[in-house]
């Protein structure tokens, strides 16, 4: 045991040292500086996190705004085209497909983008998806028939289309792990954004003439598109996409702009070189890519099955119909006045933007499936209690309380869970080589699902009232509680290259993931 100021002398024995002043001043000294570094370094890092954070979340916010279109053109039709009907005196069959004609068409663009996007990068993309649909809706605005209308509308579906497959990709390539999935869902909070700006332009432009309100409301959709092109020349490329490419000094330039330390970036970087296929001179063609999609191996079954499956689920419980058409649902519950049809509408809108907000900071939190539980349950329980006011109440004042109630209901559930998760899922689960044309495949199922369910309400609502295709959708809600507890594993935490491990060992999910209680201990802390 040695005693500070305590030496041996030269013959052994201990002798007290009374030190040397200097001596002490010189590990007061070092003991500062080290201190200082240690400041300075902590200093260092913490100026470094918050610039990496601010720049990750602007790439976000400008990926994001291709899916204000999508929104927005949801959000303002289901005004418009009660104006559009008494100036251009289309049918209800017309009707029909002028509204779900653009989830039909955008289809297409997100077929599309999964290649585009793998040839000509993820940023670029997204860039044509802006372009295009610029030219649609400007037709869309100048049309003086329904065939032009028709015209403008499929271009605006192509563009749509391209944007919404991209963005979640784009998004969840480039943030880091800790934030992917809050970051992920901004897609899906533009999207609600775009709808509330729909909604309030047709309540602020409905007292236009007939011939003039419609064309107005359809043309403010241009101006999001515009900020797009000031969007490009701040958000980089995906570093995944550049390591695909075997540009892996830019995909390390990028990471380090997108990760807190440089240590993280080294390992992201070579986990995106080896899933890559770069590190073993691997190079996917697009024929080896879809001969894998077509004939899948088991982990990737369980994939495609999560991701199709999920996309599905979001579009087939109701949820474009109860957009589209909340003036129509409003309208059979009791409320005739336009203005106020609108007015309510506007209502459906704000609740629907505020709780995706809510989701937003709890994606990371509190993980995906506890989300998708507790949206997924009240989805159902709203649609079926619409589905009996609307059967059993009539148009009183009661009768459009609660109806006015089960949609805003409904909407907020979808948007806490349902609406962000699915697309956070989709972009997180696929393996790299095959993420954006995967992903274009989910967006695929979501578009032809919201297509057939656009385009047949009506009529559907015809034939079994609007009651009972509102208890039809509360059935598939219903089912969708089941498949997210079957297959859809937590992804909460993990990378995207450890999430692809996760497929591979179905049985590792029971150890990784929330369970149905954690859903309901949510509900009793909020």
């Amino acid at each position: 045991m040695g005693l500070v100021g305590v030496q041996g002398d030269g013959n052994g024995e201990m002798a007290l040292s009374l030190g040397s002043k200097n001596k002490y001043k010189r590990m007061d000294s070092e003991l500062s500086d080290d201190f200082e570094d240690d400041a300075s370094h902590h200093h260092h890092q913490l100026g470094r996190k918050k610039s990496t954070r601010k720049y990750v979340l602007a790439c976000a916010i400008f990926a994001s705004l291709n899916n204000v279109l999508l929104g927005y053109d949801v959000g303002v039709m289901s005004g418009a085209i009660i104006f559009i009907q008494e100036d251009l005196k289309i049918t209800e069959v017309q009707e029909e497909v002028l509204v779900g004609i653009l989830s039909v068409i955008s289809l297409l663009g997100s077929l599309a983008g999964g290649r585009t996007s793998d040839v000509i990068g993820r940023k670029w993309t997204m860039a044509f998806a802006a372009i295009v649909f610029q030219i649609g809706a400007a037709i869309m605005t100048l049309a003086s028939s329904f065939e032009v209308l028709m015209i403008g509308r499929v271009l605006a579906g192509v563009g749509i289309g391209f944007g919404v497959m991209i963005a979640p990709v784009y998004i969840a390539e480039i943030s880091p792990t800790v934030d992917r999935g809050s970051l992920t869902s901004f897609p899906e909070i533009f999207i609600n954004l775009g709808i509330l700006l729909g909604y309030v332009s047709n309540y602020a432009f409905s007292g236009l003439s007939v011939h003039t309100n419609w064309r107005v409301m359809l043309a403010v959709g241009i101006l999001p598109s515009v900020f797009i092109g000031f969007a490009l020349f701040i958000i980089p490329e995906s570093p995944r996409w550049l390591a695909m490419q075997n540009r892996v000094e830019e995909a390390r330039s990028v990471l380090l702009k997108t990760n807190e330390n440089d240590k993280e970036v080294e390992e992201r970087l070579s986990e995106i070189v080896a899933a890559a296929g770069i590190s073993n001179g691997e190079k996917n063609e697009e024929k080896a890519v879809w001969r894998e999609l077509l004939s899948p191996s088991p982990s990737l079954r369980r994939m495609l099955i999560t991701g199709f499956g999920i996309q599905c689920f979001q579009q087939i419980t109701g949820i474009d119909a109860t957009v589209y058409y909340s003036p129509e649902i409003f309208h059979d519950a009791g409320i005739v006045n336009k203005s106020k049809l609108l007015a309510a509408t506007v209502a459906v809108g704000v609740t629907k933007t505020a709780l995706i907000l809510i989701a937003t900071f709890l994606v990371d939190r509190v993980g995906r499936k506890p989300l998708l539980y507790v949206s997924t349950i009240g989805m159902t329980v709203c649609l079926f209690t619409l589905s009996i006011s609307l059967a059993i109440l009539g148009k009183g004042q009661l009768g459009i309380a609660m109806a006015l109630l089960c949609v805003c209901g409904n909407v907020a559930f979808f948007s806490v869970g349902m609406g962000p998760v699915c697309w956070i899922v989709t972009s997180e689960i696929f393996p790299l080589r095959l993420r954006a044309q995967a992903s274009a495949l989910g967006a695929v199922g979501n578009r032809v699902c919201s297509g057939f369910v656009a385009m047949s309400f009506l009529s559907l609502a015809r034939t079994i009232t609007v009651g009972g295709t509102f208890f039809l959708f509360s059935l598939f809600s219903a089912l969708s509680v089941a498949f997210v507890y079957e297959l859809v594993p937590e992804t909460k935490g993990k990378s995207l290259e450890q999430i692809e491990l996760l497929f591979q060992n179905h049985n590792e999910w029971d150890g990784s993931e929330m369970e149905l209680g954690d859903a309901q201990h949510l509900v009793h802390k909020a």
